[in-house]
């Protein structure tokens, strides 16, 4: 399934602003690559959070403005960051198992196809060039309490990333909780993906064809 016809759906700032309203205050978060980082900007003034990286820093903070940088302070994205006030860095395995122990509440990842049953697929495509090994995704899909995903709602040639099942390589079964992209919010439910909120001047049957499997409208009529 693909389409010529290109909406005006959020930008990505906005879909990261969007998602940061819903995270409740307190939580313990880890912050995927790319567009999940973003999400760290827009969190809702008076709301505290705990940000984790896998290679060892519980209490992340913002990165460091351009040049200012301590080489040795990262993320596993390998960008430079800082350290909040109380922060603490451990080992490599600790962290994993805090990861593993499910001490972490919610963790924001980017995906190449989630199917209708919370299937994720984020971390190849399956060709022979493509990365080599799935990383500390696969741990945290597994280990944190929720997961959710922000993405396009197609790719750069109009093919849709939620799907009735994915065709990529799984980084894990019936994982994820919650989609934003860049036309809705859409929780995934036992009945499959269901619209909750859609993006302004968006209506739910653009969406609808745009989706590789079958969307329900909200609850409360969304249409």
């Amino acid at each position: 399934m693909s389409t010529e016809v290109t909406l005006k759906g959020w930008t990505r700032e906005e879909m990261a602003k969007r998602l940061a309203q819903d995270i409740p205050n307190g939580s313990y978060i880890n912050l995927g690559i790319g567009i999940p980082e973003l999400v760290a900007k827009y969190v809702p003034e008076g709301r505290e959070l705990v940000y984790h990286t896998e290679n060892g820093l519980l209490g992340m903070g913002p990165s460091p403005a351009d040049g200012a940088g301590d080489p040795e302070l990262i993320n596993a994205g390998k960008r430079h960051v800082t350290a909040n006030p109380g922060a603490s860095f451990f080992h490599h395995a600790d962290s994993f198992a805090m990861i593993r122990g499910g001490h972490i509440d919610l963790c924001v990842l980017g995906a190449l196809q989630v199917a209708s049953n919370g299937d994720l697929a984020n971390w190849s495509t399956g060709q022979p060039d493509a990365i080599p090994a799935v990383g500390g995704a696969m741990d945290l899909v597994a280990g944190v309490k929720s997961i959710y995903v922000i993405t396009q709602h197609c790719t750069k040639t109009g093919t849709p990333k939620l799907v009735e099942n994915c065709t990529y390589p799984l980084t894990g079964l019936g994982v994820v909780t919650r989609v934003y992209t860049d036309l809705a919010v859409i929780e995934v439910t036992p009945d499959g993906f269901r619209v909750i909120e859609l993006c302004p001047g968006v209506e739910f049957e653009a969406v609808r064809e745009r989706t590789g499997a079958n969307l329900l409208p909200a609850a409360h009529g969304v249409d």
